[in-house]
């Protein structure tokens, strides 16, 4: 009888392990989308108004992402060198 009520829930050809691959690429999912989001802000800050400040607060944001695995190692490198090039020639 549980049985019953548990196979017309999931539904025909669902597999327990499918589901719960589900439920965690969606808390992933949400999780990365929040990390992205703070990590362009973060990004945007310096480019809005170049200063060391700013740029000091997003390179451990951005290597914090890159170690979580949110972007990849090389892109973060990219990005943080391109925004120190960019604060020295504002700043300059």
């Amino acid at each position: 009888m549980a049985v019953d009520r548990l196979r017309k829930k999931i539904g025909k050809g669902r597999h327990h392990s499918a589901l719960k691959r589900e439920r965690q690429n969606k808390k992933r999912h949400s999780r990365n989308r929040m990390e992205m989001s703070a990590l362009r802000t973060y990004i945007k800050n310096v480019r809005t108004k170049p200063s060391k400040e700013a740029l000091l607060k997003a390179i451990p944001q951005i290597d914090k992402a890159a170690t979580k695995g949110i972007i990849p190692r090389t892109r973060a490198a990219r990005i943080v060198s391109r925004l120190t090039k960019f604060v020295n020639t504002a700043t300059a």
